[in-house]
């Protein structure tokens, strides 16, 4: 009884020690110093930096290769552990609740804020001198029935492979149930799940020290292939973009923060490395394993964490809502597609089921935007071609937002179930704890 309490009370030495290492250690200080050196690579050496982008390639399929078994150990140890199926029950609806309620915000943020500025106003584009790229490809339109279907993996194995995350968790939900109904037999199971998961943590933690060289490699490639120069020839919409974005977080954001009991401020300092990191590769998959460990830190229940976090991957795309919604009327604009409140009510709907489809891989937003406007049967989707030079500076904000997002529904959803150590999230926030 004595050795807990006696470590407890040398904590804060302990924390005095993490704060006083060198700044060069700091990871998000990397990461950052990496972006401005990609950025400067891409400008001056757009020869060097045109060949990088394998580097962020690189890391972000080491990611990959772990997220499937980590959403996997994350959801079976956490339900196998409760051992009540209500309890799952509850959390998986409460979660569902949320996310519809908060993208549906985003959707109304984004699409006012575009009608009001129009940015999109006065560009006269014709769409028939735009050539699509290959990636423009609109996917099939899934109807309701075929959504479910696809929800269920023909073979968990296939789910693992493919990487849907919507088919792992199912998995996961099934097997931890059938864990979960054996009782005490399947103790010895449950212990190694967790053994294995910290084990592919520790894998996550030698990835994440190259994730400032991943940084850099996608900063710099976007840059010489596009060039500053086109970055900024939409510069208005990309104002108004980070515009909309900000808004979101004072408007909607701020309040759930509070809501849940926790600074929104404190919170985005907490998780400062994963948010930086996301904006080097716009992939917000590159941060899933980190999320999950540093929420379970803050003291929040590995059951809601399991949980809601893997599936607010999947539902709750806040900032690509606001991508979704912001993109598609500048594009009605540019384009002098005509569309009044009417229409922009029915793209609105159509938004709120095609964002679900929206995966956490750099660069799958601009597949689900088609497959949106080929919806719409109105605006044309070759005027895609127009936000693609700038859809990497568009993406960095909208994964950002996403991460914040799924973060605050955590903690949210934790309140709610009362399954979160107050005490500890306190004390986590204060010290400004961070994983390296």
């Amino acid at each position: 009884m004595t050795k807990p309490l006696t470590a407890h009370a040398h904590a804060p030495a302990s924390e005095k020690k993490k704060k006083s290492k060198p700044i060069y250690k700091d990871l998000t200080v990397q990461v950052f110093v990496a972006m401005v050196a990609g950025v400067a690579i891409g400008a001056f050496a757009p020869e060097i930096g045109s060949h990088l982008s394998f580097l962020s390639d690189i890391f972000i399929h080491l990611i990959q290769m772990v997220v499937g078994l980590i959403i996997f150990c994350a959801v079976t140890h956490g339900i196998a552990s409760v051992r009540d199926f209500g309890k799952v029950g509850r959390i998986a609806i409460k979660s569902l609740v949320y996310f519809e309620v908060i993208t549906t915000f985003a959707l109304i943020i984004g699409l006012v804020v575009v009608n009001v500025l129009q940015p999109g106003a006065g560009m006269h584009i014709d769409p028939s001198t735009l050539h699509s790229d290959s990636s423009t490809a609109p996917a099939e339109s899934m109807g309701f029935d075929d959504f479910l279907v696809s929800l269920v993996p023909t073979s968990a194995v296939d789910a693992f492979a493919q990487g849907d995350i919507l088919q792992v968790l199912v998995f996961s939900v099934l097997f931890a149930c059938g864990l979960a109904s054996l009782g005490d037999k399947a103790q010895p199971v449950v212990d190694l799940i967790g053994n294995f998961q910290q084990a592919l943590f520790w894998i996550i933690g030698v990835v994440m020290k190259v994730a400032p060289i991943a940084a850099m490699g996608a900063i710099s490639f976007s840059v010489a292939k596009f060039g500053l120069g086109t970055l900024l020839s939409l510069g208005k919409f990309i104002a108004v973009f980070y515009l909309i974005c900000l808004l979101f977080f004072v408007l909607v954001l701020w309040p759930a923060a509070k809501y849940a009991g926790v600074g929104l401020l404190k919170m985005m300092r907490y998780f400062r490395a994963e948010l930086v990191l996301v904006l080097g590769t716009s992939s917000s998959e590159s941060v899933f394993p980190q999320l999950t460990s540093k929420l379970q830190k803050l003291g929040v229940d590995e059951s809601v964490v399991g949980l809601v976090l893997p599936t607010a991957y999947s539902f709750n795309h806040d900032g690509t809502c606001l991508y979704f919604a912001g993109v598609s009327v500048f594009l009605a604009q540019a384009t002098g597609t005509d569309m009044d409140w009417k229409a922009q009510i029915g793209l609105l709907l159509v938004l709120l089921l095609t964002s679900k489809g929206g995966a956490g891989v750099a660069g799958s937003a601009i597949a689900v935007l088609a497959l949106t406007l080929q919806s719409t049967h109105s605006i044309p989707v070759s005027s895609i071609a127009l936000v693609l030079g700038i859809h990497r500076v568009l993406s960095a904000a909208f994964v950002f937002t996403n991460i914040a997002g799924n973060c605050i529904a955590t903690l949210v959803v934790a309140k709610w179930e009362k399954a979160v150590d107050r005490v500890r999230l306190g004390n986590e926030l204060d010290a400004g704890y961070q994983a390296t």
